[in-house]
């Protein structure tokens, strides 16, 4: 997933201000962090099995859960739109290595867009083996790709590792080492918030209490290999700018390569932007949908609406200022990660009431299907983070997380009291799980008890 149009991106206008070296150290703090986010909120799916739309009933309301919902499936939307047409750009231009006088981009485009949203619409499984077959192929040619750029820098009387467009010292160097930084946060922010509809099909030892031992897929994906491959596709943005000017390696190893070498690399591109999109923006959008448009709503359904929105709203024409939207998205979506974090560790400590998710009459419906202490919470974050833009992520975690943390405690759920809450004994799924059971009883139409 980190093998990116964005990535490139960040380290090509990291090294306009910084050394690469820096610049790659900016991006393994970044990227360790929210890894460690990622891996945090990833439990909700882990140990409930739930996705990110389903959950944020608890947080905003079974009615409240559509909005921040699909503010996450525009966002994933754009990105696949982005991403796609990045692919497609590689795909023309390995056609018109073959033949000169190919130049279909839209052909291309609406092509590779399909083959992707059939391939995610068949199922998780189709997805997984794509990914298999891509993972191998994808290490061994970016690693081509970055000696061959390299190189090409050298010819070219520059080395990647020093050069710098702009250099800055004191107070404005450590201000371009930050928005590095919190531009790899906010790459990932989409993936932070809405990793429960992903980590949800990850296998986890059962009855396993230890919160590493259960979390351990996501936690060494997120905060061992995440920040790894994220530095080297950096290292490849930088490279590709120094060659070419820009931080697009399908132009820069035009210039590099030629013939079946350029066709090979180029295929790497295709193949990484097809397996990112299927699992980081395809399926949780699609979930998204899904939910908000109803039962009626198939899957495949719900899978061409996000390859629909996400060509729509053509989101490669922001691509001059990517990063200053990235910082943008970061500040959106952080304050829905600090909600989260605070609704469900804080406060439900891990517990939850998980059937009364699917019920538009349970104890998530609070005032009209919308807990208005979220709403509020996300606006007091999302505000400040982007007034604060360049520390967006963090801003908006910690801001909005307590903000909501102080509402629920102290004001909304003593006028809407949560059951997991009042009675810690309820709700502790590590083992055990809420069971319905229908009773003929005066006043009474279900029975919530535990099983252990």
């Amino acid at each position: 997933m980190a093998i990116l149009l964005a990535t490139f991106d960040i380290g090509a206008s990291g090294i306009q201000n910084i050394p690469l070296p820096l610049v790659i150290l900016a991006t393994l703090i970044g990227s360790i962090a929210i890894g460690g986010f990622i891996s945090i909120i990833g439990d909700i799916g882990v140990e409930h099995g739930i996705s990110f739309p389903v959950y944020m009933c608890a947080p905003f309301g079974t009615l409240g859960t559509h909005i921040p919902s699909i503010t996450r499936a525009l966002a994933a939307s754009f990105w696949f739109g982005i991403n796609t047409y990045f692919g497609a750009t590689a795909i023309n231009a390995i056609l018109h290595t073959f033949f000169p006088s190919f130049d279909y981009l839209l052909g291309c485009y609406i092509v590779f867009a399909v083959f992707q949203l059939i391939n995610t619409a068949s199922g998780i499984k189709w997805v997984e083996r794509f990914a298999d077959l891509a993972a191998p192929i994808i290490v061994v040619l970016s690693l081509i790709i970055y000696m061959t750029l390299s190189e090409e820098a050298k010819l070219g009387g520059s080395d990647v590792w020093t050069w710098i467009g702009s250099p800055v010292t004191g107070g404005a160097a450590f201000t371009a080492f930050m928005i590095v930084v919190f531009a790899n946060m906010g790459f990932w922010a989409t993936i932070g918030t809405d990793i429960p509809t992903i980590s949800r099909f990850f296998k986890a030892p059962k009855f396993e209490r230890n919160w590493f031992k259960r979390n351990k897929t996501t936690f060494i994906s997120s905060v061992i290999a995440l920040p790894l491959t994220e530095a080297f596709m950096i290292m490849i943005g930088a490279a590709a700018f120094v060659v070419s000017g820009t931080s697009n390696p399908v132009i820069a190893l035009q210039d590099a390569s030629s013939g079946w070498m350029l066709a090979m690399l180029l295929l790497m591109v295709v193949l990484t932007q097809w397996s990112t999109n299927t699992a980081a923006n395809i399926i949780p959008a699609s979930a998204v949908f899904s939910n908000v448009l109803g039962p009626k709503v198939s899957n495949m359904v719900a899978v061409f609406i996000v390859g629909i929105v996400g060509t729509v709203i053509q989101p490669w024409s922001v691509y001059e200022v990517l990063t200053q939207v990235l910082l943008f998205i970061g500040a959106v979506l952080a304050s829905i990660t600090g909600i989260l974090f605070a609704d469900y560790y804080l406060l439900r400590r891990r517990r939850v009431n998980v059937q009364d998710l699917y019920r538009s009459d349970g104890q998530y419906r609070f005032a009209g299907g919308i807990n208005v202490a979220g709403f509020i919470a996300w606006a007091i974050g999302g505000v400040a983070a982007i007034f604060l833009m360049e520390y967006s992520f963090i801003v908006g975690f910690l801001i909005a997380g307590a903000s909501y943390y102080i509402l629920a405690k102290y004001w909304y759920f003593r006028k809407y009291q949560q059951k997991e809450i009042e009675d810690p004994s309820l709700g502790i799924t590590v083992g055990r799980d809420w069971v319905i059971e229908s009773v003929e009883e005066e006043g009474s139409n279900h029975l919530l008890k535990e099983e252990a």
